[in-house]
């Protein structure tokens, strides 16, 4: 299973886009569908790699490992990457579909399988022709980790029928095993099975080996990681683990008054009205992991400001009306991306990361926009935000919630992001707060205009207003609440006189 993007742990198989007698599979990853390509070298392509690389000015991604089985040949250990742009940090995956059968022709470029990783949706092509001899992990499988055998592809269609009864095996991990029997010859036979299952298990001191995610899924229900039964290569534990121990009850599952929290534990469902447990999307599983894993270690702090939205909605209605004929239309959400943009070059403090070491400040303003999705939570960027008009940010906008929708988004569509804006103000939202996006250092909070009674500018009465509350959700560790007050400031006034923007 490949690592389709820096942030992806796991996934699983959507469709085999080819049968056993054609070309490459597909990795489902933690939120969305990836493109993947195989490569066909000479023989078979048997394993997917375990890194990938950026390439086409990171628009793309291509197999940097492969494994190649020659005929007359076993299978060969994956050559050492050699491009700086390989993305290691993902381990597990899943893949979404298989668009192809086993002993089916594939031709070079056709799409054989869909992907999804917790950044996008896309398809994967085989590089090369050939014929899919065998699929080894089934569309919808869950946890596929990174380097697993997935699948058999062959150049010759007459290839096919050797590899019918082909199933990998873990001959390398299993030959340190061998060793370990003769460690218990004086013991008896009994214990002899109890010691063949406890090296996933470390003994006090040693150190567990765990998925970064599966430490967070396991942090955030309150199970020990050390106590959860890891089925990953070498004993390793992974999300579907952690899943499993909240679900069974294992690994010490406590909430804060140390009693169980699964609905079915010490029977406590019986308490509750009739229920229906609905599975989590690999989106909602990520999503769930990284936000509890901001509050917990990003010191938030909020800052809130009213926006008088008259001068904008005059504006905005003498714009659309000149665009009525080309059939397009302003939103009041391209001026909330535009008027951020324009705030964060003008006060850099807020257009920055927390390195751990140092804070970085970008020349150039990259702008994330939360988009709800029936598969869950999307951000796509609007890369280059501060240098668009308002008639290029909509159609950015529109662009990427549309590819977002449909499950088409790319991982550079939402790779990156200096800044992220959330409106609810659509479904009516007065004002919320929103959780600030790692490892950038603010998000926007934006709410629904309402009119109220303000009084005039120049002090002489009171006035109807159309007013819009705002809320900007700083990591403190990056952003002094002087220069967030500076920075709605800045952001008001884009906003209060649209014409400057």
């Amino acid at each position: 299973m490949p690592a389709l993007s820096p942030t992806m742990t796991q996934g699983a198989i959507a469709e085999w886009k080819v049968a056993p007698d054609r070309g490459c599979a597909v990795d489902n990853g933690d939120a969305a569908v990836v493109e993947t390509r195989g490569v066909v070298s000479h023989g078979v392509v048997i394993r997917l790699p375990c890194s990938w690389v950026r390439a086409s000015h990171a628009q793309r991604f291509a197999l940097e490992r492969r494994a190649i089985l020659r005929r007359g040949g076993g299978i060969p250990s994956a050559p050492d990457d050699h491009d700086a742009g390989v993305v290691a940090d993902d381990d597990e995956g899943a893949i979404a579909e298989w668009k192809v059968a086993p002993g089916a022709q594939v031709k070079a470029g056709d799409v054989i399988a869909d992907i999804e990783t917790d950044k996008a949706t896309m398809a994967l092509e085989s590089m090369e022709d050939g014929w899919m001899a065998k699929i080894l992990v089934e569309a919808g499988a869950q946890d596929v980790q990174v380097g697993e055998i997935i699948c058999v592809m062959v150049e010759e269609q007459g290839d096919c029928e050797k590899f019918a009864d082909f199933a990998p095996t873990a001959a390398a991990p299993a030959a340190p095993a061998a060793p370990a029997a003769p460690v218990a010859p004086v013991a008896p036979a009994a214990p002899a099975p109890a010691a063949a299952a406890s090296p996933p298990r470390p003994t006090s001191g040693d150190r567990v080996f765990a998925s970064p995610k599966a430490r967070v899924m396991a942090k955030a229900a309150g199970i020990d990681i050390a106590l959860v039964n890891g089925t990953g290569p070498n004993g390793r534990v992974v999300m579907s683990d952690v899943q499993n121990a909240i679900e069974t009850g294992g690994g010490s599952v406590t909430g804060a008054s140390g009693t169980g929290v699964t609905g079915d534990q010490n029977g406590f469902a019986r308490f509750f009205p009739a229920f229906e447990d609905v599975n989590l999307t690999n989106i909602k599983k990520i999503t769930a992991a990284r936000l509890t894993e901001s509050k917990q270690t990003v010191p938030h702090f909020y800052l809130s400001v009213d926006v008088r939205m008259d001068a904008l909605s005059a504006l905005r209605a003498q714009l659309n009306e000149g665009l009525q004929k080309a059939g397009g239309k302003i939103s009041v959400n391209d001026f909330v991306v535009s008027a951020s943009a324009k705030a964060l070059l003008a006060v850099p403090e807020v257009n920055a990361s927390w390195m751990g070491d140092k804070i970085r400040r970008y020349k150039k303003a990259d702008v994330a926009v939360a988009v709800q999705t029936p598969q869950g939570l999307m951000v796509p960027v609007v890369r280059g935000a501060c240098g668009l008009g308002l008639s290029g940010i909509s159609g950015e906008v529109k662009a990427l919630a549309g590819k977002a929708k449909e499950g088409k988004l790319a991982p550079a569509d939402m790779i990156g992001g200096t800044f992220t804006i959330s409106n609810l103000g659509m479904f009516g939202v007065k004002n919320f707060a929103a959780i600030v996006n790692p490892p950038q250092a603010a998000i926007l909070a934006v709410g629904a205009a309402r009119v109220e009674v303000v009084k005039k500018e120049d002090g002489t009465g009171y006035e109807e207003a159309s007013v819009m509350n705002v809320t900007l959700s700083c990591d403190h560790r990056v952003i002094d609440g002087a220069d967030g007050a500076t920075w709605l400031g800045a952001f008001k006034g884009f906003m209060e006189d649209p014409v400057t923007m």
